[in-house]
């Protein structure tokens, strides 16, 4: 996959014009995300020498806007013909806050030229709001397993981020400084941009078309192929758990020599492994989505007794957990918003 619009080619001269960014947040945001893009272009004007970037942060309202983490940021509102060349949304904490609707926003800034970076969360939005025309697009591997449950479902893809005309989507996270480093290196010499990166100690700037680490299921987990290879047939079938002596089958080793290997790396047997993937699978689905208890658990490969299973590792049942987790979500918004 190439990104075509938003990443220049590495900067051969350094240009003179000022680079700007518009970072839109909304309460709840995940700071991380946001440190990796205020930093990476903070860092990048003080190894030029000179300001070569330059960014606003802003919101829906504008004022105060506290992330998830309770780190407070100060905003200007969306302009009505904004300028920026590169706009960023920052992912939530809620994946369901209607203040990632920001569907025409987007689309001002991409009228105008701006290519628009949309972060884990604000990915998924953008792509369940858009299905009709979002035709292979990324969000963070948690996202995606949503997307893949709801209602309408969507397979999106695992890689770092998919470009669709001037949309890019990302997965967020830590994959949001290689993002960020992508575009810088259009701007700025290759010199600097190599002192960036140490500063950073990031080894490399990660190919945006790559597989997200757990989501792609491409990419080593272990350093042991064979455990490798094994998790990534207990990830691909998580509705209808295969019998681990079927994975010793398919890997050409005994049953035992696989028990060994969990034992030794990863100290837990292979079917205990197998069913933490699918609880926590489960456990995903049941904050973030409207599925029923047994929709929840017929998809992650338990027709009986799933309560009980989840509750053994939750200390809970799901519907208490489901519960907690929305009056929290509920009094998280409340305390967002009054601190405005």
């Amino acid at each position: 996959m190439t990104l075509h619009h938003p990443l220049p080619e590495p900067a051969a001269k350094v240009p003179d014009r000022l680079v700007t960014f518009d970072i839109i947040v909304a309460p709840g945001f995940v700071l991380t995300e946001f440190a990796a893009i205020a930093d990476a272009l903070r860092i990048a004007n003080r190894v030029a020498a000179r300001q070569v970037f330059d960014w606003a942060v802003r919101s829906e309202r504008g004022g105060d806007v506290a992330s998830s983490s309770g780190a407070i940021l100060r905003t200007e509102t969306i302009p009505a013909r904004p300028a920026a060349s590169y706009l960023f949304v920052v992912g939530n904490s809620n994946p369901d806050t209607p203040a990632l609707s920001l569907g025409s926003a987007i689309n001002r800034y991409t009228s105008r030229g701006a290519t628009a970076f949309l972060l884990a969360e604000a990915a998924t939005r953008f792509i369940a709001e858009n299905r009709a025309r979002a035709a292979r697009l990324s969000t963070h591997w948690e996202n995606a397993a949503i997307l893949r449950e709801r209602p309408q479902p969507f397979d999106a893809e695992a890689r770092l981020a998919s470009q669709q005309g001037r949309i890019v989507t990302c997965a967020g996270m830590g994959s949001t400084l290689d993002v960020v480093l992508s575009l810088i290196r259009g701007h700025i010499g290759p010199a600097d941009l190599t002192t960036l990166t140490d500063i950073f100690l990031h080894e490399r700037i990660r190919d945006l078309a790559s597989q997200q680490p757990y989501g792609g299921a491409r990419g080593p987990v272990t350093g042991d192929d064979l455990l490798d290879r094994s998790i990534r047939i207990m990830k691909d079938n998580i509705e209808i758990p295969m019998p681990i002596r079927e994975i010793a089958g398919m890997l050409h080793v005994s049953s035992r020599s696989l028990e060994r290997r969990f034992q030794d790396r990863l100290a837990a047997s292979p079917n205990a492994y197998y069913r933490r993937l699918r609880l926590a699978r489960a456990h995903n689905l049941l904050l973030n989505t409207g599925m029923s208890i047994q929709e929840i658990g017929l998809a992650c490969g338990f027709p009986e007794r799933f309560s009980m299973v989840y509750r053994e590792v939750y200390g809970t049942t799901p519907l208490r957990m489901r519960k907690q987790h929305r009056a929290a979500l509920r009094h998280e918004a409340a305390r967002l918003s009054a601190g405005r």
